[in-house]
């Protein structure tokens, strides 16, 4: 009664009444925070299930490469030949005997590369497809009874193609010289020209430069002497330039056309003088200027002939 007259009554009841939406909000927090934590958990569940595919997934691709680069390994070349001249003319002179009466009997094609071969070769070489691949860029040729199948390497690399026909396309131009060529080698203290009519050279110039060693002191002196031996390369340089540039300023009257021009040296030098080449290529011969070039000569004439 005293509470009553007080009013204490009305502020239990609300305090009760308070409290009671204090427990409810409570419950509610609680309920909300297991939510909160089922979700945590179930991503994290989730983000740990994921972790555990892309490892699975990883484990059984690394198991997949393996495979194949087992199965590609165990595949091998039947024979592996590098012919040159006389040798080379006869295997060339083999393959081009073989004929088919069949228009479509002779599949003959070039592969640049690994990832450029045609549709036609991978349908007939099948399993065997990834030697191609291996012995790209290659000319590759098979009949359609499986006596012969091989990828030649030429020194010249001819436009990619891929034909069945009744006999082999295999262009002399593209293993031997042919017509009147110039062929050079350049080095960074050496340069030779010959000009050939088939295997035989017929003009031939040659010189080498003074370009110092190399340095092997610091400071100073050692950035001064790059900047003097770099001088004498770009010099010599010059002069090969000016002779392979000559090449196409001759008097057509005085001296027959030039149908090619090849130039092989150092990988470092032959950017300077690739605007006058049809084709260049890396080569190590070394020595007096006549000996390099025949030594270069005779290794860039030379096909490789893989028995598929």
């Amino acid at each position: 009664m005293i509470d009553r007259l007080l009013g204490r009554a009305e502020l239990k009841e609300r305090i009760e009444e308070l409290e009671e939406e204090k427990r409810h909000l409570e419950r509610r927090a609680e309920a909300e925070e297991e939510r909160r934590s089922d979700a945590v958990a179930d991503r994290q569940r989730a983000e740990e299930r994921v972790n555990e595919l892309e490892h699975r997934i990883e484990s059984l691709e690394e198991r997949l490469d393996r495979t194949e680069g087992e199965e590609e390994e165990s595949i091998e070349f039947r024979r592996v030949s590098d012919l040159r001249s006389s040798r080379l003319t006869d295997a060339l002179g083999r393959f081009r005997a073989v004929e088919s009466d069949d228009p479509e009997g002779l599949l003959t094609a070039f592969v640049p590369d690994e990832d450029a071969v045609p549709s036609s070769v991978a349908e007939w070489f099948g399993d065997r497809t990834a030697l191609v691949r291996r012995a790209a860029p290659a000319v590759v040729i098979a009949d359609d009874t499986g006596a012969v199948s091989a990828a030649l390497t030429p020194p010249i690399e001819p436009a990619p193609f891929d034909r069945w026909d009744d006999e082999f396309r295999l262009d002399d131009s593209w293993f031997r010289p042919t017509g009147r060529v110039a062929f050079a080698l350049v080095r960074s203290d050496t340069f030779a020209l010959g000009v050939y009519e088939g295997d035989e050279r017929v003009e031939f110039e040659g010189f080498t430069s003074d370009v110092k060693e190399a340095h092997s002191k610091g400071g100073f002196s050692q950035g001064r002497f790059e900047r003097r031996r770099e001088g004498q390369i770009d010099d010599h340089l010059k002069k090969a330039t000016a002779a392979l540039a000559g090449l196409d300023d001759r008097d057509p009257d005085a001296a027959p056309p030039i149908d090619r021009t090849i130039v092989v040296g150092e990988r470092s030098v032959l950017g300077e003088v690739r605007e006058h080449a049809d084709v260049t290529d890396v080569s190590d011969a070394t020595g007096k200027p006549r000996d390099a070039l025949d030594d270069a000569f005779r290794d860039f004439w030379m096909t490789r002939i893989r028995a598929i």
